[in-house]
């Protein structure tokens, strides 16, 4: 072993397993009116190129259906409440891989003198096969882990009740988090323990979700 951190090790190249190549992909993210929000720079693996039951499992993840999110925003209507949302980055980093992935050093960051060398990951990548299967496993496991209950017929759909009266109810959608609730105290304990569990961005109020515009006041919500 060469390097090693939580996310991958520099090792001898496999002579078993075959090794994924990587590549940049360079996104312009657009506000609403069309302004630049960010410029964001990742690094992805060719997944097209992994072999099932050779490099990969089972790699369905679950998403939201837009049908729930509706039903959240009505809810919310209803209840006089607000819908926040939450930006995981890099979520795919943050799931733990079942499989050995071995990948090849990116561009720009390959190791002087340890060229022959690839990364052993440790964690997902985006666009890795059961990169979506290993986000959803961490991610729901942290909510069991903090009281929450999952929904019977929605498996991105969690609740979490304090007494008798007070509710938090939050949903996924791969990196994106939506929630509300009936307390300040419990929406504002929530986004705190995840900012100190995961790197997030504190995106506010619900504004842009899969394309739709959303415009909230205190007594509406209008959908765009």
């Amino acid at each position: 072993m060469i390097e090693k951190n939580g996310t991958r090790e520099l090792v001898a190249r496999p002579t078993k397993k075959p090794v994924v190549g990587v590549k940049w992909v360079y996104k312009t993210k657009l506000n609403l009116d069309g302004s630049v929000q960010n410029n964001k720079a990742r690094l992805v693996a060719k997944g097209y190129a992994q072999k099932p039951r050779l490099d990969y499992n089972e790699t369905h993840a679950s998403v939201d259906r837009l049908d729930i999110i509706r039903t959240l925003i009505a809810l919310v209507v209803q209840k006089e409440r607000k819908l926040y949302q939450l930006d995981v980055k890099s979520a795919f980093l943050n799931g733990v891989l079942q499989e050995e992935v071995y990948i090849h050093q990116p561009e720009g960051f390959v190791v002087k003198g340890k060229e022959d060398k690839v990364y052993r990951l440790h964690k997902a990548l985006c666009v890795l096969k059961q990169a979506p299967r290993a986000w959803y496993g961490e991610i729901d496991t942290y909510f069991m882990q903090c009281g929450f209950e999952k929904s019977l017929s929605e498996t991105t759909l969690y609740t979490k009740t304090r007494g008798d009266r007070d509710i938090l109810i939050v949903s996924t959608y791969v990196d994106v988090i939506l929630y509300t609730g009936s307390s300040k105290e419990l929406l504002e304990e929530f986004k705190e323990d995840m900012k100190m569990k995961y790197e997030m961005t504190d995106l506010g109020l619900l504004h842009h979700f899969l394309g739709m515009g959303v415009v909230q006041t205190n007594s509406s919500i209008f959908i765009h």
